[in-house]
């Protein structure tokens, strides 16, 4: 089922074409005075210029050619050229049934289906999710889920930091607290134990106090360079401590991001990029790309048509150590020989895009990928408290993501029981999908680049541009159409009829843009966009709730065409909101 705005175009297009012009003219958008017309065309003021004839002579012409369009009820020609579409109500109707009958609400699949790899989420191991970590995963997933959406394969993968320095750390602080553990006596040489020695409450204490440490004892911090270097070089007990680490960080962070809603296909981490690291720096050094620059190995990647001076790409510093650029590199090696994507989406703090900017090109530049493969930085701006500066506690810490969490839906539970309408049992189920609603729509309702405030109150409300509002609306439909089964039964197929009245026409114009916002909505990976397009068609479904009859309508048809309308709108709204990550309850 072809989108509306193809179908309208492929119309205008005929229509100039049997005019004598162009159809490259025919383009058609979604007008900018709604109070005029509902789609419009300016194709005659472009063609004017190049057929030396006025725009109104043009637009005139190619609207007799439009009079018995069945697409259109109205058509006009206005100075000093503008075209005026109302869609016809009769095809809007057919339109709709096809929605409501056709696989995905009416949408086609994807032309050309991609392998996709989405890189979000980026938590290190042996550290507790907190906030820092939420747009990355809210973003990401997002994005993953409308890419799947559409039609492609898309892989997610959380991109562990599980490598470096942060390891060595943990394994001499843990020498230092237990120094008797079989993984420190140099003279062992049985079985490492299959229990960890510690907890994940434990190994999140380890790695502060062994970095806080680091910075003021040297010798501490020399002795975790050193075991960091042998775990690395595959010394056996300390990959034995190492295996206990992301054992038990794999399984609170699985947790942790479960109740966000947020899944990944894959849980790799740098280590697993590693054993790709070698070879990859003798190919870029083998094709004369890589040289060495006070002690340490670059790749320059500057280009012509830079506006700005962009540094080289350490690939090793003068120490002999690997950095992240080397390790994103080393990745897309691996993933290249994996996988094959034909598109990179990486979904990270925004601060990095000179990193990514360094690596795309390397990646490119050394044929790690082609030069045509599609690599995306989709760089998000910061959370911020309603000082305007980075969300912190009230202590002034970085605060986990669960506590986040629990607070947002301790605030959507005394909203729920503002109304009093259900038991405190249920409103508190029902808080934990509104707060999480409340808290990733107030996150993707933003522009992925432009940082954002957080604030509980706003979030939680039931009006306005939010996520309980479109869950509250959700809910509203629910409650109708109970209604009607409990007066007419289950309908059966409600065939949706021409609009008659203005609330239902814009309700239904909003329901027909459907598919082209889902394609414009991955095509740019702009969750916002999904989010802007749901309150949209909310309001659109309370003002024609509000302004008319459906449960007291006696015309029985007419009435079904409603059930059908209100539906068909539930439909779409529950599927935006899973692509968005979360879900409605039944009632609130």
């Amino acid at each position: 089922m072809k989108k509306i705005l193809d179908r309208i175009t492929e119309e205008m297009k005929g229509a100039f074409t049997a005019a004598g012009y162009d159809a490259t003219y025919g383009k058609v958008t979604l007008s900018n005075r709604p109070d005029l017309c509902e789609y419009q065309c300016n194709g005659a003021m472009a063609a004017a210029k190049d057929y030396k004839k006025k725009p109104i002579d043009i637009a005139n012409g190619v609207v007799e050619h439009l009079k018995d369009s069945e697409i259109f009820e109205e058509v006009s020609a206005v100075m000093p050229g503008f075209i005026n579409l109302k869609i016809g109500s009769g095809f809007l109707a057919d339109y709709m049934n096809g929605m409501r009958t056709g696989e995905k609400l009416g949408m086609e699949p994807a032309e050309h289906p991609e392998t996709v790899i989405v890189d979000y989420g980026g938590a290190n191991v042996a550290k507790p999710l907190h906030v820092g970590h939420l747009r990355a995963a809210v973003i990401g997933e997002a994005i993953k889920r409308m890419g799947r959406f559409v039609g492609h394969k898309v892989i997610g993968d959380v991109h562990l930091g599980d490598w470096g320095l942060q390891m060595g750390l943990i394994i001499e602080e843990l020498k230092e607290r237990q120094p008797e553990l079989c993984y420190f006596d140099e003279g062992y040489t049985g079985e490492y134990p299959e229990e960890p020695p510690f907890t994940i409450s434990e190994l999140e204490e380890i790695y502060p106090a062994a970095s806080a440490k680091s910075k003021v004892d040297e010798a501490f911090k020399e002795r975790a360079q050193e075991a960091t270097f042998r775990l690395q070089s595959g010394y056996a007990p300390y990959r034995a401590i190492w295996n206990h680490i992301m054992s038990v960080s794999l399984k609170d962070l699985k947790k942790n991001y479960s109740n966000l809603n947020v899944e990944f296909d894959l849980w790799k981490g740098e280590s697993d990029a590693q054993p790709y690291i070698p070879a990859m720096i003798d190919d870029l050094v083998e094709k004369g790309l890589a040289y060495e620059s006070q002690g340490a190995l670059v790749v320059d990647i500057a280009e012509e048509t830079d506006t700005k001076e962009l540094p080289p790409c350490i690939i090793r510093k003068s120490d002999g150590a690997a950095l992240y650029a080397t390790s994103d590199l080393a990745t897309i090696v691996e993933r290249e020989q994996d996988f094959h994507p034909d598109h990179y989406i990486y979904v990270v703090d925004k601060r990095q895009d000179l990193h990514f900017t360094q690596v795309f090109r390397v990646a490119k530049k050394a044929g790690i990928v082609a030069p045509e493969r599609k690599m995306d930085f989709v760089g998000f701006g910061t959370m911020n408290g309603k000082d305007g500066k980075p969300f912190k506690t009230r202590e002034g810490g970085v605060m986990r993501l669960e506590n986040l969490i629990a607070d947002i839906s301790e605030a959507a539970y005394n909203r729920i029981m503002e109304n009093r309408t259900i038991s405190p049992e249920e409103a508190r189920e029902t808080a934990k999908i509104v707060g999480l609603a409340a808290l990733k729509y107030g996150d993707l309702s933003n522009q992925a680049t432009k940082d954002y405030v957080f604030d509980i109150e706003r979030f939680t409300s039931f009006e306005g541009n939010t996520g309980p509002y479109i869950l509250y609306t959700i809910a509203r439909i629910n409650s109708i159409l109970k209604k009607y089964e409990a007066v007419c039964g289950t309908p059966k197929d409600p065939v949706i009829l021409p609009p008659e009245a203005e609330p239902e026409k814009t309700l239904m114009l909003a329901l027909s843009r459907f598919s082209e916002v889902m394609e414009a909505g991955f095509e740019e990976l702009a969750p916002h966009k999904i989010c802007a397009y749901i309150y949209e068609l909310s309001n659109a479904l309370n003002h024609f709730y509000h302004e008319t009859k459906i449960i007291a309508e006696e015309d029985k048809e007419k009435q079904a065409g409603y059930i059908g309308l209100v539906t068909l709108t539930r439909s779409v709204l529950t599927t935006c909101i899973g692509l968005l990550g979360f879900e409605a309850p039944e009632r609130m």
